[in-house]
């Protein structure tokens, strides 16, 4: 059997789940605390120590339903390796997140000396928001449990659960993620764990969370986070049904930032959904989640992802690069104006053979420009595919359905946000789901035979 009649095979077995948890990472990553425009965040202190017939409008009007009904919780990730509080979603207008005067700035298309210079502004900005971060986390001391205070539980997942907690010492909230060790070591995911860590300690963007520190105990790992207070974008997308343009584009400028960043490091993130881009306090994205994000200079061949955002060469076993990023980037597109992904199925091996096949239906009330971008996007010529080109990021960014937006202004969340989320006080958790809390208590002295699996921690 082929390569890829396994995976399919494999499909076969595997269904969609509607629990939060991810098979990669045991729980999702939370993250909060308003940062100021390329001003470094304040670190935890610590003491010394069945698919819908698509048939054009009908279709689209038919998918969504039946979509929507059947995602009501966030999409489980997946891998396999070959070598509420409900609340009146107040979405501004296009009128008036046009009339914000930071957005009056003429955009040129072809300006390609401007173009240059952006770059060059963006780049610097980075590595000045990059050495902020970085010396702050190279000051701080080595923290520990005692530092916070646990309070409720964020979510939770197959090896693992994220708290919010208060410290101690500065009085801040943050997100704690708790895994345990027996877990890790159980469902194999020891490289990927320390992979995750490496990959956050060495970001750092306003559009990603922030890691401020690692721990462990004798039980369990600890990984200390910002707390976003919004939510997931999943959320309000799915009680928004779909966003109109200049909503997307609003949120797909400051993903196409994040992910050029995350790309300047040779870092591919390969598991880019709404359900891992959180909002925070001012309705700004930061993406969490990077238990499958690598450092690939050249090709990879894990199959991992989402199945809905796969690209075909992943699942095709070919070898791919960082594009896949720009592949799912033109799902995200898509989801977000239309309500539901281009490639579904409820059996992932229709999926996989639909996004193989790349023929999809579009919806009669996409925006030709949005439409244009998606397919420049979603296609598995890679020689084609924007994002891969000479230009990599500026040829999306330069793209019509893109004008009017100036980018400079997005990297510096000058852009005043369509939605809002409604946070009573630091801390508020309302935006997340509640859980049964934990049992068993963390600290407790006990034997540690996987101590050494993870030195770093």
């Amino acid at each position: 059997m082929s390569f890829l009649g396994k995976i399919l095979d494999k499909a076969r077995h595997t269904t969609h789940t509607g629990s939060k948890e991810k098979s990669h990472s045991g729980a999702h990553l939370y993250s909060t605390k308003e940062i100021p425009e390329f001003g470094a965040p304040s670190p935890p202190t610590t003491s010394n120590h069945s698919e819908p017939q698509y048939q054009h409008e009908r279709m689209g009007q038919t998918a969504q339903a039946n979509y929507a009904s059947g995602y009501v919780t966030p999409r489980p990730s997946i891998e396999m390796n070959t070598q509420d509080q409900h609340q009146h979603m107040d979405i501004d207008t296009e009128d008036q997140t046009q009339n914000t005067p930071t957005q009056n700035i003429e955009h040129s298309i072809n300006a390609s000396a401007q173009d240059v210079h952006r770059v060059e502004a963006l780049k610097h900005n980075s590595q000045l928001y990059d050495k902020q971060v970085a010396d702050q986390r190279r000051d701080r001391p080595k923290l520990k449990l005692d530092d916070f205070h646990l309070l409720r539980t964020l979510g939770t997942g197959s090896f693992g659960r994220v708290h919010l907690a208060q410290s101690r010492h500065n009085g801040r909230f943050y997100a704690i993620k708790v895994l345990k060790k027996t877990e890790v070591v159980r469902l194999k995911q020891v490289e990927h764990t320390n992979n995750e860590k490496h990959i956050l300690e060495s970001v750092a963007n306003p559009f990603l969370v922030n890691l401020w520190g690692t721990f462990q105990d004798d039980k369990c790992l600890y990984m200390v986070m910002d707390y976003v207070p919004g939510g997931e974008l999943f959320s309000v997308l799915r009680k928004s049904k779909r966003f109109p343009d200049h909503v997307a584009r609003f949120y797909a400028a400051e993903v196409v930032l994040a992910i050029e960043y995350l790309h300047s490091k040779d870092i591919a993130y390969r598991d880019l959904k709404p359900e891992n881009l959180l909002l925070d306090a001012a309705g700004h994205i930061k993406i969490t989640d990077f238990g499958f994000a690598k450092k690939v200079t050249e090709i990879t061949w894990t199959l991992c992802g989402t199945p809905d955002y796969l690209a075909p060469e992943v699942i095709q076993s070919k070898g791919y690069s960082k594009s896949v990023d720009w592949w799912s980037l033109g799902v995200l597109i898509f989801e977000m104006l239309a309500g539901y992904p281009p490639f579904y199925d409820d059996d992932h091996l229709k999926l996989y053979e639909k996004i193989i096949q790349g023929k999809i239906h579009w919806p009669s009330y996409f925006d030709p420009h949005a439409k244009d971008l998606t397919k420049r996007l979603l296609t598995s010529d890679l020689s084609r595919r924007y994002g891969n080109l000479k230009n990599g990021a500026q040829d999306i960014k330069n793209h019509a359905w893109f004008l009017g937006v100036d980018f400079d202004r997005v990297a510096l969340r000058q852009i005043r946000p369509p939605f809002v989320p409604n946070i009573r006080s630091d801390g508020d958790a309302s935006h997340f789901d509640k859980y049964p809390e934990n049992t068993e208590e963390y600290g407790v002295a006990g034997p540690d035979p996987y101590r050494d699996m993870f030195p770093d921690f």
